[in-house]
Parts: structure tokens; sequence; C-alpha cells
């Protein structure tokens, strides 16, 4: 029996997006084992107190730039060896605070500028490529807006520069407000897996270590021999890094050194910080992987992993490739199973290869702190699956977007649980990935019935991992946009009343529709998709069966439950999902059932009959299997789904708009 070309052609993406998935998954635990195994005692050596600038960019950054400043300042170091330049392209009030800073400093002795170039172009790239042009010191080293410095960090790491081939010294990262919520447990768990992974096992090896942006020195002539910082994608540090080893340039990364530094809060930041990563990644592979594949000093392994580096991320869209996929062929009755008679097994497999595997990485990481990581794996996976839209978003953008603004990750100064960011500057909204969000997590959840419905709950976890991750993505988008009224003042003009109000009922509307669409999905789920599922199961037992009443029992179920007439396949129909002939054809067999009931099951009539009662039961099986897919995407559903994502997107508007009617009565009161 032949089947449907469009299953084919869903099973066929299912299981390449698969194989990709496992093999980025297993290149993950090659670099645990090389990491775990690596004993690396980098040679130090006393180089005496080389000059070193300090440069420190920053954009609008009014709640941590005094910080920084002043961490960096009170390095254990000479004042006549180092200099700090404060490369500020802000436009708020970031921009007093450092100057008055950097006054009081001048006044105590030590080398810091204020360098104000006037203009964004660049932006953090265009700033350290301006302030190149300044630096005449040996050594330059980088620290992001929100990250603290110790005292002892130039002294200790300016020795791992012992071998004239380092180029570049990365520190580790800390994480000052890790327990801040789960979602900054999980932050700071996929950052320590990076560093103490990939970092380690690619370490002053033949493989391509990357500068992170910041808390690392660079040695100058490396910088210049390397081309200088480039402005042509969004990970300036990824791209030189890159640059500078395929120049010869070794890299090390130092885990004893560590440098804390404030991890995002609000979700909207780390979503804006994870599409920035994911979308500047696709970039340097874009500009980069020509070069380093067809370059014949550069070893075969450094190759592989340089491609799978850059192109890691395309790990997002093939996870939503398969979570689109596996609703789907589940619906066709496609045997998705290891081995046919142990379903356990496929489960089995996917923990090997997911928690499971990353639960042995944490413990021989860990070692005896292992269980406090481990239990914060769970939020992991469901935060990773959950920004899967968000980064494919990313992706794509990276391959066929323009070059967009630099767009920062904005901090608060967020240390301990108490602290409160809600009534800051700098919180941002929501965006249409948002929708998207709630969109994968709608379809997730009638995958999961799917599974149930379908006699394949094994792989109900599965698709429900992600759903719960997308839910969580979406609410917590929505939650950090509230916006958060001034605390003095409530409103006090029939305009400001009227905008509060409609800001207060388009967000109670937006759930309401997202409620209303997930309700309607599962009764269309309901009405339309299981009683064929309810039908695939009849027929089933009555291929196998010999028993007459049964098979009329049955047929009679099947035709209750099965559509009267009409085509589901509405662009370009067939007669086998036709649902006047497959009624025609169950009538046809209960006749046949009825004239042989009182024959002999031994005699010839019987056998004969029941002979095409099998094949024929097996047939509409197959065309209800081909139909199936198509309930799904009815023109009444195409219909309603429009109308839903109109009126999503109508609300959307209608908030961005009262929100920012609200944030100008706020402004307007502070003049």
């Amino acid at each position: 029996m032949a089947v449907n070309p469009f299953t084919i052609f869903v099973f066929d993406i299912f299981i390449f997006s698969a194989i990709l998935l496992t093999a980025y998954t297993v290149n993950f635990y090659y670099l645990a084992f090389r990491s775990i195994r690596r004993k690396d005692k980098y040679p130090v050596a006393s180089l005496g107190t080389p000059t070193v600038t300090i440069q420190l960019p920053i954009y609008n950054e009014k709640y941590v730039a005094a910080r920084l400043v002043k961490s960096v300042c009170d390095m254990d170091y000479p004042k006549d060896r180092m200099k700090i330049m404060v490369l500020d392209d802000s436009d708020d009030e970031t921009v007093e605070i450092i100057n008055d800073l950097v006054t009081e400093y001048k006044k105590k002795g030590y080398d810091i500028a204020h360098i104000r170039r006037g203009t964004r172009k660049g932006y953090k790239a265009g700033a350290l490529k301006y302030a190149m042009n300044l630096t005449d010191t040996e050594f330059v080293a980088i620290f992001d807006a929100d990250f603290i410095p110790p005292s002892w960090f130039l002294k200790r790491a300016i020795p791992y520069f012992a071998s004239p081939n380092i180029g570049l010294v990365q520190c580790r990262w800390g994480h000052v407000n890790e327990n801040y919520s789960a979602m900054t447990q999980a932050q700071a768990l996929s950052l320590d897996f990076h560093f103490l992974i990939e970092q380690k096992a690619k370490s002053n090896s033949h493989l391509y270590m990357n500068f992170n942006g910041t808390a690392g020195i660079w040695r100058t002539e490396c910088i210049d021999d390397a081309g200088g910082w480039h402005t042509s994608t969004l990970v300036e540090d990824l791209d030189l890094s890159y640059r500078a080893q395929m120049k010869g340039w070794k890299c090390i990364f130092i885990p004893d050194i560590v440098v804390d530094a404030e991890l995002p809060v609000q979700m909207n930041a780390a979503k804006r910080q994870q599409f920035r990563w994911a979308k500047g990644a696709i970039q340097c592979a874009v500009k980069l992987l020509g070069d380093i594949l067809i370059k014949r000093n550069i070893p075969f392994e450094t190759k592989i992993q340089a491609f799978v580096q850059l192109t890691r991320h395309f790990g997002y869209p093939l996870l939503l490739i398969q979570f689109l996929a596996l609703p789907i062929l589940l619906a066709a009755n496609i045997n998705l199973h290891v081995v046919k008679f142990v379903p356990a097994l496929t489960i089995a497999t996917y923990l090997a290869m997911g928690p499971v595997a990353y639960l042995l990485v944490i413990y021989n990481v860990w070692g005896k702190n292992w269980k406090q990581k481990a239990k914060i794996l769970p939020y992991l996976l469901i935060y990773s699956a959950g920004m899967a839209v968000n980064n494919t978003v990313a992706v794509f953008d990276g391959m066929f977007g323009k070059k967009n603004e630099f767009l920062r990750t904005p901090k608060y100064g967020i240390v301990h649980k108490s602290d409160d960011w809600r009534d800051k500057a700098y919180n941002l909204p929501f965006t249409k990935t948002t929708l998207l969000e709630i969109f994968f997590g709608v379809y997730g959840l009638i995958g999961i019935m799917i599974a149930i419905f379908s006699k394949n709950p094994v792989f109900a976890p599965i698709i429900a991992i992600p759903t719960i991750g997308f839910f969580y993505i979406a609410y917590l988008s929505f939650a950090h946009s509230k916006f958060k009224r001034n605390k003095s003042r409530t409103p006090v003009t029939k305009s400001e009343k009227m905008a509060d109000s409609y800001y207060k009922m388009a967000l109670v509307g937006m759930f309401a529709i997202i409620i209303f669409g997930a309700y309607m999905a599962y009764q269309g789920y309901k009405t339309d998709v299981y009683p064929l599922d309810i039908s695939r199961g009849k027929l089933d037992r009555i291929a196998g069966g010999n028993n007459p009443i049964q098979m009329l029992e049955d047929l009679r179920d099947v035709k209750t439950q099965l559509p009267k007439k009409g085509n589901p396949v509405w662009i370009f129909p067939t007669d086998t999902t036709n649902f006047d002939r497959i009624q025609a054809d169950i009538d046809s067999m209960m006749e046949t059932i009825v004239s042989v009931q009182n024959e002999p099951k031994n005699s010839e009539a019987f056998n004969t009959a029941m002979l095409d009662i099998h094949s024929r039961a097996i047939m509409i099986r197959q065309n209800l299997m081909d139909a199936t897919p198509y309930m799904y995407a009815s023109f009444s559903n195409i219909i309603f789904s429009s109308i839903w994502i109109a009126a999503i997107l109508g609300i959307f508007a209608i908030l961005k708009r009262k929100k920012e009617q609200l944030k100008s009565y706020d402004k307007s009161e502070d003049v």
C-alpha cells in the first residue's frame, strides 16, 4: 500500500534532523570527554609589570557603570603601568556618572580617560576599534559593564603570556546573581558548560576556542596581526579570536581565574542576548567558514570543530522541525519505535543522549558539588528548549537578514534576591517572537494528545519538554513586560486613566484569546481527528478478526465516527480520501458480512469473504491515515488560525501603543 507523499516527506526531514541533532550532541560529549581528560598546567613566567590598557566599552549602563570603574581602579597594579579607557557611547545619565568618576580618579593619579566618539558607528566593535588607535601598551584587557574584576586580576592573568605565541588569555565568568531565580540558575549552568567543557577542551590546542568578549586579556600585537576589530558581525569577539588563531596565535582559557558578572534577570533581556549570540555566530560562519575549510595548514579536526561551533545554533531550527513533524507522524500512525515490540527503548535512547548523559558530565566536572548542579538541569532543559523559537529566528536572520543594530543586554545592578528591577529604566517589552512561542506551545499540547490517543505515550514527554519551555518563555516574556507605574503617582487625567484601562484590558484580552485558541484546538482535535484514530483502531481489529457479529459492531461504530461526506484534501483532492466513497465501502463490507454470517466458518464462501473484508479494512485504514494530516489543515482551520493570529497581532499593537502612552505620561511628569 502506497504511503502518502506528504507523510514520506515529513518522515524524511524528521530523520534527517534527528541525525544532525545527534551529531551535534555526540560532539558535545566528545568535548566533555576531552575537557575531563585535559590536565593542562599552563606555563607561567614573571613578566614584571608590562603596560596594560583596560578598555571598558559602555552604552547606557547607569546602574552598573560606576561599579565597574571603581573595581578596575581598585586593581593591585602600578598606576604608571596601567591605562584605563572608558569607551562611553551613552546618551543618558551614564555620561554624567562616568564623567564625575573619571574626574575623581584623575585627581588621585590614575591614567584614566573618558572617551566619547560622538557616534555609535560599529557599536561595541566600533568603540574597540577606535580605542586601538589610541592604545600603545603591550596588552589590552576588556571588561563589559556588568563585570566586577577582582583586584588581583592583572597580576594573576598576565603571567600566562609566558610564551610569545599566546595572543589571548580568556578567564571564566562567575555569576554574582546566579540564585536570583530559576532563569538565572539555568543561564549560569549553560555558561558553566560552555567554559568548563568547550573552552577547556579547546584551550591551547589545535582546536579553535573563542574570546567571550570580556574578562580577557589580548596581546596588542595579536590584535593588530589578526586585522583588528571588525564591525561586520554582531560577535566581534568570536570573529577576532578565529582570525587570530588562523594566523597561528594561541588562545588559552584559565578556569581558575573567575570574574564575577551579572546575569540578565529579565526574560526579554536574556532573549535579546541569546538572539545576538545566535545571529552573530551564523554571520561568522558565513564570513569565516569558507577560508577555514579550504586552508591546507588547518588540521581536519580543527575544521570540523570550527564548523560545529559556528553552526551549532542550527540545532534550534532542527529541534523545531522535529517538534512539528513528530505529531504529524504519530497522527499518520508511522511506527517510530527503535524496536517494534519494545517502545520503552525509544525513551531510554532519548534519556541516554540527553539528561542522563548531562548528569554524567556534571558529575565529572563538579565532583562533590554535582548534586547541587544536577537540580538545575531540568530548568536548563526547559529554558534551552523554550529558547528554540527566539534563536531560530536569529539563525534565519543571520543567514538572510540584513545586518541590524547591536542591541545590548540591559543590566540593573541586581545582586541579591531582594533587589528589584521592574521600576528601573531599560526594561524591554515582549516582541512578536513571543506570539510564535505561544503558537508552538499550543501545537505541543495538541501533539501530546496525539501521542496519548495514538497509543504512543512514550513520545508524550519528548513533546512535553519543549512545550513547557515555550509556555515558560512566553509567560515570562509577558510577565516581565508588565509596565510598572511610578509608585509615587496614579493616573490623574481622563486620558491617562483611559490609557491605563485600555492597557490592562488589552493584556487580559491577549490571554483570553490565547486560552480560547487552545480550547478550540483541543475541540478541533476531539471532533475531527480523534474519531479517525478510533476508527483506525476498529479497522485494525476487523483486519485480524473473523467474528461477524463483532465486525459488524465495529463497522457500525466506524460509520458513525467518520464524516458522512466530503474530502479533507481541499487542494488537489484524491478519491482515496473521499468520505463518500469510504462510507460506501463500509456499507458494502457490512452487506458482505451479513451475507455470510450464517455460513460455517470453515466453508470456502466464509473464508473468501473474510479475506475480502480484511483487505478492504486495511485499505480503508490506509485511506484514513492519508486523510488525517489534512484534517489539521482544513480550510476552516486555516481561516480560524488566520483570524486568531490577526486578533493577537491587533491586541499586540494596542498594547504597544498604550504602553508608549503610559511611558510618555511618566516622562512628562518627570520633566
